[in-house]
């Protein structure tokens, strides 16, 4: 019984329309139909329902001789890689008049991932020795996005995730964390509890369309001048928002 609750609930519909997605681009050109259903092990009846959803929602295209990846799958794709690009454009910006390594961190499937870094040889990024699924509690980003969730989601978050010790400074409290994250939600910092010698500055991305946080890294020496850091990096933050939203539109 134990087993059968860690899997995941598929829906069967759903996973055989990916198949056939998976099956018509692994093709050079058209596929026909019973071919698919060949290919996928999909009942040919089952599969001429799927691919005409396909066809209809323009996942796939029709033809001569078969089935092409429709227009959406490109969109989709565009999509994605340009939200990468406009978000990687921010952070090179904020790197550029901060003189430091900046990231965006982004809450993903329940886990707290680091998704771009902008940096340079004179501003290098933090060695990321530990990965942020051990880690988000001692990082200004982890941090960041664990101030912005709702309360009880913050909580859950923290049982199910151990406060690892990775330097002398880091928090391995939960109960002084919560408190820190409830003190000051707009804005959280990293005094050398992730890695000896550096210190970080993050606030969480105002979007209602992603959970995430940007942040910049300096060496301990430069730690004081981080607070006046602040603006530039909520104009960061606010500008990431828009551009997912503005591609999403």
């Amino acid at each position: 019984m134990t087993g059968s609750l860690s899997q995941p609930t598929l829906i069967t519909s759903v996973v055989r329309a990916l198949t056939l997605l998976d099956a018509v681009g692994a093709e050079c050109g058209p596929v026909p139909a019973k071919k698919l259903a060949r290919l996928t092990g999909i009942p040919l009846p089952t599969a001429y329902h799927l691919l005409r959803t396909l066809l209809h929602e323009g996942y796939l295209e029709r033809e001569d001789g078969g089935y092409v990846l429709g227009a959406q799958v490109s969109t989709l794709a565009d999509r994605r890689l340009e939200k990468g690009r406009r978000t990687h454009r921010v952070l090179r910006e904020l790197h550029d008049e901060l003189h430091a390594a900046a990231y965006l961190s982004v809450l993903d499937d329940g886990q707290i991932r680091l998704v771009d870094v902008a940096d340079s040889r004179e501003a290098p990024r933090t060695d990321m020795w530990v990965g942020f699924e051990d880690a988000a509690h001692a990082t200004a980003l982890g941090k960041a996005v664990l101030a912005s969730l709702p309360e009880a989601e913050r909580r859950d978050y923290l049982s199910e995730h151990p406060l690892v010790d990775l330097t002398a400074a880091t928090v391995t409290s939960r109960r002084v964390l919560l408190q820190q994250l409830e003190r000051s939600p707009g804005v959280a910092t990293d005094e050398q509890e992730y890695a000896v010698g550096v210190a970080c500055l993050a606030v969480p991305v105002p979007s209602a369309s992603m959970v995430g946080a940007v942040a910049i890294s300096v060496p301990a020496e430069r730690r004081a001048a981080l607070p006046d850091s602040r603006r530039a990096l909520s104009r960061a933050a606010q500008l990431i928002a828009l551009s997912q939203e503005s591609v999403d539109a």
